[in-house]
């Protein structure tokens, strides 16, 4: 071992920062040098100075909220850092101190007690960023729906019972001339596309109370109207950006969106959260394990208390969630065939999770092993063939019938 290995740990605050600096070359005993600092960037430099001087090598640090974010960035160049999950650095109860957290934060750290957090290069959280702001304003949209579903029935306008899209093309031409000021249920009907399901009479007896539409609703409907269009706009362009900031791996945007229930914008988003080789996760195990799609285990005396799954990274959850409904309904894939199966003695939730793991190490092989998707449909697997049929072979000789299997045809199996 060399003569001097030194390390830091850093307790982060809002307003300040708790660090303490440790020879581990000292034997067993750790001795600290203990030493405050504000969180503003000239406090930073005075920081990364004083870690200069005190020729430390590596830095272990809380993830408290987003604040451990500016320092991680100032330090990242010069030092190796590790981020660790507050959790896993609790102290007993009534006992909490900042330097006494930081000292024990290196502790936990050299004898490999911590829980670190993936911390993805400065590119990739770019993507990150992008891909989640763009999922917010996703989410935001919804929300704006939902509000303008709700004062058009305050309104006494059932436009939403007779359209199945609220934001459609004709719903919103419709929604446009109704803030506009327009009264008559009839022009109001005649904007709608002839492709519409509803006819003209539905749609003039959903917009019959347009005429007494006061002047707050028509204001209120057109503030969310153009928060609507503003929402879309901002969808847009992020769309834009991480198009550009993806292009260099188009390849391995394409290949996973090729997978029954991914589409482009699911695959960007899995890219921007485990990277376009998933090169931090060397087996699609740890990949299941750390999204939180595995069956978890709690252990006592060689007894699991409770397989429920543990607790992992929430955007790569909410996603594979999301593919997996999408899988399941895609029509001759292998996945709702495997879903028809397991629904039945699963139920809907589990069934929908167990796919999410299959969709979870599918894109680990496809990522990191560079292989393209071939859609077999829902062929059987051969091996269970096999399985099935020998099982079956057994129960009928059990109740003591002679079995003599012959194979059909492919004509005759049609």
């Amino acid at each position: 071992m060399e003569s001097s290995y030194r390390i830091a740990g850093i307790d982060v605050h809002k307003k300040m920062l708790a660090v303490v600096v440790t020879d581990l070359t000292q034997g067993a005993e750790f001795h600290f040098e203990r030493r405050k600092f504000g969180a503003l960037d000239s406090d930073l430099c005075a920081l990364a100075e004083w870690l200069n001087e005190q020729q430390v090598r590596e830095i272990v640090m809380e993830s408290t909220a987003q604040y451990w974010k500016p320092v991680w960035r100032h330090l990242e160049p010069e030092y190796k850092l590790y981020l660790a999950q507050a959790q896993s650095n609790r102290a007993p109860r009534g006992r909490k101190r900042d330097f006494t957290d930081a000292e024990r934060l290196v502790r936990r750290h050299v004898a490999g007690e911590l829980i670190l957090s993936f911390v993805p290069d400065p590119e990739q959280r770019l993507w990150r960023i992008a891909t989640r702001t763009k999922n917010q304003l996703t989410g935001d949209r919804v929300r704006l729906q939902n509000q303008l579903e709700a004062l058009l029935e305050d309104s006494r306008i059932k436009l939403g019972s007779c359209v199945s899209d609220l934001l459609g093309l004709s719903s919103r031409r419709m929604l446009k001339a109704l803030a506009g000021g327009e009264r008559d249920a009839a022009k109001l009907a005649g904007m709608a596309e002839p492709e519409l399901r509803a006819s003209q009479e539905q749609l003039q007896d959903a917009l019959r109370a347009a005429g007494t539409l006061n002047d707050l609703h028509r204001q209120i409907l057109r503030l969310f109207l153009e928060r609507l269009e503003l929402i879309e706009q901002q969808m847009a362009q992020l769309d834009q950006s991480i198009g550009a900031a993806l292009h260099t791996h188009q390849s391995a945007v394409q290949r996973l969106a090729a997978v029954p229930g991914y589409g482009v914008d699911s695959a960007q988003q899995v890219i921007a959260e485990i990277g376009p080789q998933a090169a931090t996760f060397p087996s699609p195990a740890q990949l299941a394990s750390w999204v939180g799609v595995c069956p978890g285990r709690e252990e006592s005396a060689e007894v699991s208390k409770s397989n429920r799954c543990p607790k992992g990274n929430r955007q790569m959850r909410r996603i594979l969630a999301q593919v997996a409904q999408a899988a399941a309904r895609t029509k001759g894939s292998i996945f709702q065939g495997l879903y028809r199966r397991l629904l039945p003695r699963l139920g809907h939730g589990k069934a929908i999770w167990a796919l999410a793991h299959r969709l979870c190490r599918l894109t680990w092989k496809i990522l990191h092993q560079g292989v393209e998707y071939k859609e077999l449909g829902q062929q059987m697997n051969p091996k269970l063939v096999r399985q099935r049929t020998n099982k079956l072979t057994r129960q009928l000789r059990a109740l003591g019938y002679y079995v003599q299997l012959t194979a059909l045809s492919p004509n005759a199996q049609a």
